[in-house]
């Protein structure tokens, strides 16, 4: 039987000090702060684990931070690395949040965690917590990834087997586009050795 995602989450807190370091965000992070309409405003963190780098960042630079995250465990890090940010325990797809309530919303290394039959109704969320000006960022796996052009299945990622889903990047590019996004830049990034494709979206 496999574990639930959150547990195996809740183990990697115990190995995220020496691990924190790995993956460099920090060019990606300054060119969608830079890009953002307002210079202070609200950010949504979807799976924002220990809160670090985004929920971080945008703290250091005087935003309020929302951060979701169904693992117990890594919240009670973000609470020491981030104690300025609130955070709600829970999957993603089950929070919600009034209309226009955020500037940007982000979800890094998490939404290819949640099945793709889910992604359509999550990105309608999304577009419409944020407010009008805002943008998103996402990370999305792909074939560069899994070797699949679609995937739903498991991975090995630290000794554990964790669970991934994704649809091709056409097929996301529309999911996006139906729930009201424009996209606004799609990229492939090598961080700490993995190739996730990295997607801007303006609301």
């Amino acid at each position: 039987m496999r574990k639930p995602l959150a547990e195996i989450y809740n183990g990697f807190a115990q190995t995220y000090e020496q691990n924190r370091g790995l993956f460099d965000m920090k060019d990606l992070l300054e060119r969608f702060y830079d890009d953002l309409e307002v210079e202070k405003g609200i950010l949504l963190d979807l799976g924002c684990g220990a809160g670090e780098p985004f929920g971080r960042f945008f703290v250091d630079r005087n935003w309020r931070v929302t951060g979701v995250d169904f693992s117990d465990r890594m919240l009670e890090m973000a609470a020491r690395y981030v104690p300025e940010m609130k955070t709600v325990c829970a999957d993603m797809r089950d929070v919600d949040f009034a209309p226009g309530s955020f500037d940007a919303i982000t979800a890094i290394y998490s939404l290819f965690h949640v099945p793709k039959a889910d992604h359509p109704a999550l990105f309608e969320k999304m577009r419409r917590w944020l407010n009008p000006t805002g943008k998103v960022l996402f990370t999305y796996a792909t074939k560069e990834y899994t070797g699949s052009d679609e995937f739903d299945g498991y991975k090995e990622f630290m000794g554990e087997q964790l669970y991934y889903s994704h649809t091709t990047p056409e097929a996301l590019y529309e999911d996006v586009r139906n729930a009201g996004f424009t996209i606004s830049s799609s990229d492939y990034r090598d961080i700490g050795g993995e190739t996730f494709l990295w997607v801007t979206a303006d609301g």
